[in-house]
């Protein structure tokens, strides 16, 4: 299995005494997890596993997939003039939009009420979340993602304060390349929006384009969450483990993307499991 080999070093039993778990089950009764959000899909019969040893397993290799090495094989921004390029003629493709490489949006992951700092996890439809931002190319890969800020944080200050502004300031990303954002952030020279009143035909042709090409985004996060519906539901563990596994789905996103596969049928989605007392819970994901 292609994701096995990324982690058999870190999650193989160094022994198979005492009934150990081989990798390539660990990593099937994770991939379960994320894929349907149910905790006890994860367990049974099926794989001869107890629930409270899924959750154990689920959170080593969650863990294991959530190695630097891991993400930043899976998750890249690009840089070199080779590969801006092919990003900006599959987006000019799309509504002749010049120069774009990513389109952004932000995504609310909902989740239990965190012990601390409750309040500020509470997002502006009064539900707990983390607030994720998201960067897709016109493929609908991820080229960036920021999983760890509270639900009312905005989009604009998590943009202000991420890694990647950081590099279009520094000029480790040429001039010239743009993301197109909605009206929520801040216009500025990496990063545009469309205009609030246009006032002209060239500024209402602008919007257009704008918008049909930064609908990429809106399309790339419902991908995402059909892909991991594990996304969909209440997440109920801590937010760090929550942002860990936002981490995790994007990486695999883009690894189901390298690979062409498909997404599961639209009508073959799971309801998020009842608030029940379950290893995840009690902290053993």
């Amino acid at each position: 299995m292609i994701v096995t080999n990324y982690v058999r070093n870190i999650i193989q039993p160094p022994t198979s005494r005492n009934k150990a778990i081989p990798a390539e089950l660990k990593v099937i009764t994770c991939l379960r997890y994320l894929a349907t959000g149910k905790m006890q899909l994860c367990s049974g019969d099926d794989y001869g596993i107890s629930q409270q040893t899924a959750g154990r397993i689920i959170n080593q290799t969650l863990d294991a997939l959530a190695a630097p090495a891991f993400l930043v094989r899976c998750i890249k921004f690009p840089t070199t003039q080779a590969e801006i390029q092919q990003k900006q003629a599959e987006f000019r493709g799309i509504a002749n939009f010049p120069g774009v490489v990513g389109v952004i949006d932000g995504s609310h992951i909902r989740i239990v009420a965190p012990k601390e700092y409750e309040a500020e996890y509470v997002n502006r439809k009064n539900y707990h979340s983390i607030n994720i931002q998201l960067v897709f190319d016109a493929q609908y890969r991820i080229l960036d993602v920021v999983a760890q800020w509270p639900g009312s944080v905005h989009d604009s200050r998590i943009w202000n304060e991420c890694g990647l502004k950081g590099k279009f300031e520094r000029g480790i990303i040429p001039g010239g390349c743009h993301l197109l954002g909605d009206s929520g952030y801040p216009c500025q020279p990496w990063l545009l929006t469309p205009y609030l009143q246009p006032r002209n035909v060239a500024q209402e042709a602008y919007n257009r384009a704008h918008k049909r090409t930064r609908c990429v985004v809106e399309r790339g996060i419902g991908q995402l969450k059909r892909r991991f519906h594990v996304l969909h539901g209440e997440i109920r563990v801590d937010q760090i483990k929550t942002s860990k596994i936002v981490m995790v789905c994007a990486a695999l996103h883009n690894l189901c993307k390298e690979r062409n596969l498909g997404l599961p049928d639209e009508h073959d989605g799971y309801e998020a499991e009842p608030v029940e007392a379950n290893p995840i819970q009690h902290g053993h994901l």
